[in-house]
């Protein structure tokens, strides 16, 4: 039989085993906990980047919208006679006949405009109508002279001279895919 004095150093060293292997045991899995909120903060990190990324996608989505509606507002220098057109068009719906006398490029405070003079003539109420339908025209118009008269015929005529707002192209937003390459301008 053996001493009480040798079961006890066996149950010592067994027990200093078990503590040296759990100690190496708990320090291996602290390293992976530490290792697993490392890339726990990294994929946070990239999932808050491509949350913005989406964001800044759809703000610029908006912004196109929005950038086309506002270019609406403006008359290309390719597209003056178009614009001409048109105002011809309004004066004859409202029964008044439009002609144009000049047509010139400027620049305003750094921003492109398109100088037209106008003759309007018809009846007083058909000028005046065709005056306001032009003057009220989706764009960016000013008239900067208006003068209304009586026309030998008995009939009206309005002088006006009036600046648009030009552009000299329209502007394209292209947005590409994540990861894409855009395309060369």
């Amino acid at each position: 039989m053996k001493s009480p004095l040798s079961h006890l150093l066996a149950a010592l060293a067994v027990c200093a085993v078990i503590l040296a292997g759990y100690g190496a045991a708990y320090a291996a899995v602290a390293a992976e906990s530490a290792s697993v909120a490392a890339l726990e903060s990294q994929i946070g990190a990239a999932t808050a980047t491509a949350n913005r990324i989406a964001s800044a996608r759809a703000a610029l989505a908006e912004i196109a919208g929005d950038e086309a509606a506002v270019q609406a507002y403006f008359v290309p220098e390719s597209a003056i006679v178009a614009f001409i057109n048109a105002l011809e068009e309004r004066g004859r719906a409202q029964g008044a006949s439009v002609s144009v006398a000049s047509v010139s490029a400027q620049t305003v405070k750094a921003h492109p405009m398109l100088a037209l003079a106008l003759t309007v003539t018809g009846t007083f109420g058909a000028v005046m109508r065709t005056v306001g339908s032009v003057e009220y025209a989706p764009y960016d118009l000013a008239i900067s002279t208006l003068s209304v008269g009586q026309d030998a015929k008995s009939g009206w005529r309005a002088d006006l001279t009036l600046s648009v707002g030009s552009a000299l192209s329209a502007a394209t937003t292209t947005l590409a895919a994540p990861g894409a390459v855009a395309p060369a301008r």
